[in-house]
């Protein structure tokens, strides 16, 4: 089996052709080694680190309600919690452990991708992302990735595009 058939890379290649996008589909990389953070992405695939989204999962809450938030930000910043809870309409947000980020995206912490998931998740996209002609973004697994870009994030995802770094307080990385 190649490393393309592994089911989570398989499932997001699906994705992105029903949403229209072959090229990105067709453009899945699969890595030597795992690339879990923004930084060993962008030296992997000798990008600028701003050119990564990383998809953070946080946990949300409104009241007694909790869901799933998440934020595609660019890897040069890091997103602001604070921020994040008040563009999603949430009183609080904060980190989300591996199981409650494998129950709301059918994924592994460090290769989310923004599609795939098994319900929709509230999305927001980060502005800063639109600075760069190519993004990539996890492909289901941590050493897959996809090139794409921010005006298709947030057309794929049904996402806010947003400002998310704002401040030095209350981030999340």
């Amino acid at each position: 089996m190649s490393s393309l058939d592994h089911p989570a890379i398989s499932k997001i290649s699906a994705a992105l052709r029903e949403a229209g996008l072959p090229a990105a589909a067709d453009g899945i990389r699969v890595l030597d080694d795992e690339v879990r953070t923004a930084s060993a992405a962008a030296e992997a695939l000798g990008v600028p680190v701003g050119a990564i989204a990383n998809s953070l999962v946080f946990r949300a809450t409104q009241g007694d309600r909790v869901f799933p938030l998440l934020a595609l930000t660019s890897g040069a910043h890091r997103a602001d919690t604070a921020r994040l809870a008040m563009l999603a309409g949430a009183t609080s947000v904060g980190r989300a452990d591996p199981a409650f980020v494998r129950e709301h995206t059918g994924q592994v912490i460090g290769g989310v991708a923004p599609v795939g998931h098994p319900r929709p998740i509230v999305t927001l996209v980060d502005n800063a992302l639109a600075g760069h002609e190519a993004v990539w973004a996890a492909a289901g697994h941590p050493k897959s990735v996809f090139p794409t870009t921010f005006g298709e994030l947030v057309e794929l995802t049904g996402g806010m595009a947003a400002d998310v770094a704002v401040g030095e307080d209350n981030h999340v990385s």
